[in-house]
């Protein structure tokens, strides 16, 4: 009689592991990729976490140890997305030309995009980086001035975080108030309408 040829069965569970690991792979890494575009709600607010990957210059990942203000900022970018600029402060851990990111970026369609975790600090208000949560907004043109939606958002946003940090109105502030730099270039030229944006808060 002859004898059964036996089956070497180690090939074979060798490659079902190497798949079963492949497969917890792909779904770890879609999983990653899901959380880095989730949305969350605040007030009604759609607002995406694309947090920015750690390097020195944009996202450092060093601690935000109070919140004593928000700092309003414009992107001087004219007709730039919240993508656009998302996407510019990224790059900068490749470019390396600047140091230069904000918490928030609010677009021309009044979407909101976290760049930075409310805990760390952003490089975007100079001596005020230690104690300030920035926001940058886009506009569609040179004036600097932002459109409904993107003014909208703004306003929420910036009431949210108030109540969040227990903050008053003379706590939401300029980059312009810091520096003297020009922005955000609207609320820099038209002083009543950066005191209305105020009062509406």
């Amino acid at each position: 009689m002859a004898k059964k040829k036996r089956i070497n069965k180690k090939p074979m569970i060798y490659m079902l592991v190497i798949l079963l690991i492949i497969g917890i792979g792909t779904i770890y890494l879609s999983s990653r990729h899901h959380n880095d575009i989730e949305e969350y709600q605040v007030d009604g607010l759609s607002i995406q976490h694309q947090f920015l990957t750690v390097n020195p210059n944009s996202r450092s990942g060093k601690t935000l140890p109070r919140v004593n203000g928000i700092v309003i900022h414009y992107t001087a970018n004219p007709g730039s997305t919240a993508q656009n600029n998302r996407d510019y402060f990224e790059n900068l851990k490749i470019t390396r030309t600047t140091s230069v990111s904000s918490h928030f970026i609010i677009g021309l369609e009044g979407e909101i995009i976290q760049c930075i975790p409310l805990n760390e600090v952003a490089y975007a208000s100079n001596n005020r980086n230690k104690d300030t949560i920035s926001i940058e907004c886009c506009h569609p043109d040179e004036s600097g001035q932002f459109n409904d939606a993107t003014y909208q958002s703004l306003q929420k946003l910036v009431r949210a975080l108030m109540d969040s940090y227990h903050l008053q109105s003379q706590d939401v502030i300029r980059h312009y108030d810091i520096t003297g730099k020009i922005c955000p270039k609207y609320f820099v030229d038209h002083e009543d309408q950066w005191q209305e944006f105020l009062n509406s808060l």
